[in-house]
């Protein structure tokens, strides 16, 4: 009992902690916001800015494989932006059947978890994938076929531009001297057993079960159930890890959804909305490996504003939805934490 209220102090303690990181965070914050700013700003002077809004989640590429040096990134991102530019697709292709979308979900799901702890990529995991199928579907589900072309075409023009930001290291002479290793190191066949096995259990079985709760209560929202169970699953190995960061995505959402609902009412749009959500990604890319929970405060909203500005329904009504979803995520993550072993702990990171 003494041990137990021990690792709960410690785990409510860390609500108010900042770690060290692990390496300086400001150049990715800074590529991935402008990767976010540049094509809604892009397109908003063109007079289109929701293609801007959807572009703008080709921005997700660039936070991945983030550990890597950028020789190495350069080779690897381009399988990331296809691999997420697939999972749009095949949003779009079942927008239109409930019973497919449910059926593409758990397929993204699983095989963005097999390759992601298979090849031990690091954070985010499978996460966004999940989400961007889900985003996809959501914006498809309004769209006749052309308009989805159009739509899958932007999101690969933005996901290109991130892929450009990323390799802007490179232009210093000092990092191109950085030799990196074959691609065939890099992405070697996946292996799924020790902790990449137990990382990807835990993702199928989130997966499953929040899929199968979300069709029983509504299938448009499955997502951001199996969304935020995926992102307590995370990248890191352990029972005591799995409960934190359940209570950091609940507590953090929560939070965040205020800040969300103190922003949206302003009606910001186009060229300020491209403003407020460079500064969010900029903030969460710096606190994410520090404090997960004080980053959700930032992730929240950043993502309520851009899921609603993508779709063309930037409201508030669905905000109690929304934490609902991720409280129900939250909880399913953090039980999955429970097939490791008592005092098992470890970190999924790139291979060196």
């Amino acid at each position: 009992m003494s041990r137990a209220r021990a690792a709960l102090t410690d785990i409510v303690a860390g609500l108010f902690r900042l770690t060290p990181a692990p390496a300086p965070r400001w150049p990715l914050a800074l590529q991935a916001a402008v990767a976010m700013v540049a094509p809604i700003a892009v397109f908003t002077v063109l007079g289109a800015p929701e293609l801007g809004y959807r572009a703008a989640a080709g921005a997700f590429v660039i936070i991945h494989a983030s550990a890597l040096p950028p020789a190495e990134r350069a080779r690897v991102l381009p399988f990331i932006g296809a691999g997420l530019l697939a999972a749009a697709a095949l949003g779009v292709a079942c927008a239109h059947v409930p019973a497919l979308s449910l059926a593409g979900l758990v397929v993204v799901a699983l095989l963005a978890a097999a390759t992601m702890y298979g090849l031990a990529l690091g954070a985010p995991g499978p996460l966004f994938f999940v989400l961007i199928y889900g985003l996809s579907g959501q914006i498809a589900s309004a769209m006749d076929a052309a308009q989805s072309l159009t739509y899958l075409g932007t999101l690969a023009l933005g996901i290109g531009f991130a892929y450009l930001l990323a390799l802007t290291p490179l232009l210093w002479r000092s990092v191109r001297r950085v030799s990196a290793r074959p691609l065939r190191h890099l992405l070697p066949r996946p292996v799924l057993t020790g902790v990449a096995g137990t990382m990807f259990l835990r993702a199928a079985v989130v997966t499953i079960v929040g899929t199968a709760i979300g069709a029983a209560v509504d299938p448009q929202r499955t997502y951001w159930v199996v969304g935020a169970a995926l992102g307590v699953v995370g990248v890191a190995v352990g029972r005591r890890v799995a409960v934190a960061r359940g209570l950091h995505r609940m507590l953090g959402t929560v939070a965040g959804a205020g800040v969300f609902l103190l922003i949206a009412p302003w009606g910001v749009e186009g060229l300020w909305l491209a403003a407020v959500l460079g500064l969010l990604q900029f903030v969460v890319e710096l606190l994410v490996v520090r404090n997960y929970g004080l980053a959700l405060v930032f992730i929240t909203p950043l993502v309520l504003l851009l899921t609603g500005a993508a779709t063309g329904e930037l409201g508030t009504a669905f905000v109690g939805e929304r934490i609902v979803d991720t409280l129900v995520g939250g909880a399913l993550g953090a039980a999955s934490g429970f097939l490791h072993r008592p005092g098992h702990g470890a970190v999924v990171t790139p291979p060196r």
